[in-house]
This record gives C-alpha cells, structure tokens and sequence, in this order.
C-alpha cells in the first residue's frame, strides 16, 4: 500500500498557524480517555486528538502500545479505504495526536431514536465495501491481535481503570448478566479471560480489515452520500461479520429494522460486490455473535427482550465450541 502525508513529529508541528486553540468537551458518544482540542487552520475548523497508551484506559485494555491508528496512517491502509468511506483525519503526528477535520455537523446526533432507514441500510452497504476493498487481508503492521478484542471489556479490566467511569461501570454489568443470565455469563466471562477457542473458530472462516466500532456515535453522512467513519482504536485482520456483530450489538435501541433484516441487509450488499457467502456465513455469524456478546452481553441486562435475544443465539454456539 501507498504511504499517505508525512507523519509531524509534534502536534506543535502538525498545528502551525492555527489561529485559534481551545479544549474542546467530548461528547456523551465519546468512551474513550482521549482529549480533544479545537484549532482553527486556514479559517477551517479542526479537531486534535491526543491518542495513545498512556492518556486512553481503552488504549491500555487493548494492548495499543504503539498507536494503531498512526500505523494505519503511516502505512498507506487509510488511504486504501473505498471512496465512500471518509476517515476525516487530516493529519498526524508522533506525539501521537490526531488532525480531524470537524464533521461534527454530519455526525448522526446522540441520543436513542432510531437511525433512519435509508441512513442504516447505507451504512450497512459501505460496511460491505470497506470489508470487499481489503478481502484477505494479511495484518503485516501489528494492529490489534484478534484475542484483545474480547478480553477489553471486562471485570479485570474495570479493576485497573477505577479512575474512569465508563470501566468502572463493567464490574457491575458483568454481575448483573451472571444474574440475569448465569449460563450466558459462564460462557462470555471464560472466553473473555480466555479467548483463543473463539478467535481460533474464527480463523477457520474468511478474514478481511475491520474497523471494529461501527458505533452510531462514531458514523455520519456527509451530504454527498459518503459515510463518516471516527475513532480508529479497534482496527485489525478479523471477519467481517464481528464488525456486522458489534454493530448490532452497540446500536441496539438505533436499528430501524431487526437484527435478522439488518443482518440480511449487510449479506445482501456484500454478495453484490461478488463475495461468495454461502460456504461460511452461517459459521461465522454464529462465532461473530458470541464474540459481541463477549464484548457487551454486560450491558444487555436491562432490556430483558434485547438479553434473551443474544442469550437465545448465543448459548448454543458456546457449549459446543
């Protein structure tokens, strides 16, 4: 792959000439520990984005030591996206920081209504391109390994990071899913502590690139059609269905439509860019739906429809893996 713009060796470097500099507060979408500020270049507005292992705990939960998104940057694999992806990122730098165009006004809004129906089902369609432009794809760069997906989210995780809210939160969740659901607990906290049964399966079907947080609060569309797509910090060689998979899961109360049309939707698009599915599909989706709930079956307990949902798909598949 190409190599895109030079990586800045400061963010003093990255913002010469800004005219203005001021913190910027993040929004209610935002997980993360990152700061932000807002500059202004050139009379544009832009974001910077302090990154990295030492400000961000879910940097530390995922083992991303050395930045994953500036190996994406500095290794030309953001400048392969398809054309209906726009990452946003302007520039880059080693401190490490992130220049961000400020899309803000095309973001999709926070909150709990759902998606509309033609934005959903777009999303759903670029998800399909992006995993079709990077099909087979080799991780030759160190992203994130497949097992820390799974191992991110949980009680252990909770117990180093006690100065945030957002882990602080898990220790409680998983308590109540070994409540709400003690077999479906049993299941999701042993791959969590151990995942290799489940990313070995998965390896076993086909692999593409994957963003790996189609979250609402992560998406926009810009007016020309294109889809927006922030917040790099999961990105890694896994199947393509544990990015469909997360999207379910995270986006619960935003589907305009069910899981299983919204699923048949993604299929339906990616067999048009001439994927074959047949072969793996029903495999994969069952281990890409265990893997999700791995990830957030903690935060399911309270909607008691949404929980025997996932409960109901996934049980079966852990008890024979």
């Amino acid at each position: 792959m190409p190599s895109e713009e030079p990586v800045y060796a400061s963010v003093q470097e990255m913002v010469a000439g800004a005219s203005l500099r001021e913190p910027l507060t993040k929004t209610a979408d935002s997980l993360s520990g990152s700061p932000f500020e807002r500059v202004i270049i050139g009379g544009e507005s832009y974001l910077v984005k302090y990154v990295g292992y030492q400000l961000d705990w879910l940097a530390r939960a995922l083992g991303d030591r050395e930045c994953f998104v500036v190996k994406l940057w500095r290794h030309g694999v953001l400048a392969a996206l398809p054309k209906q992806i726009d990452h946003t990122i302007a520039a880059v730098c080693d401190e490490p920081a992130l220049l961000l165009r400020d899309v803000g006004q095309w973001l999709v809004p926070p909150g709990s209504t759902p998606l509309p129906m033609d934005q959903h089902r777009r999303f759903l369609a670029h998800l399909a391109d992006f995993h079709t432009a990077f099909w087979g794809f080799t991780d030759d760069i160190g992203l994130l390994p497949p097992g820390n997906r799974y191992t991110a989210l949980t009680p252990a995780t909770g117990a180093r990071e006690l100065d945030d809210p957002v882990p602080r939160a898990l220790a409680g969740g998983w308590q109540a899913l070994a409540d709400a659901a003690p077999e479906a607990h049993r299941h999701a906290l042993a791959l969590a502590q151990d995942p290799r049964p489940l990313v070995a399966a998965l390896e076993r079907t086909p692999a593409t690139f994957i963003h790996g947080d189609w979250k609402a609060g992560n998406l926009g569309s810009h007016p020309d059609g294109r889809t927006i797509l922030l917040d790099w910090g999961w990105p890694g060689r896994a199947a393509a269905l544990v990015d469909l998979a997360w999207y379910l899961a995270v986006n619960c109360d935003r589907l305009p439509e069910s899981k299983e049309d919204t699923i048949a939707a993604y299929r339906t698009a990616l067999e048009g860019n001439a994927i074959a599915t047949g072969s793996w599909w029903q495999r994969q989706l069952d281990l890409a739906l265990l893997g999700a709930f791995v990830q957030l079956g903690w935060s399911k307990t309270g909607d008691a429809d949404e929980l025997e949902w996932w409960v109901r798909r996934v049980v079966p598949v852990a008890r024979e893996l």
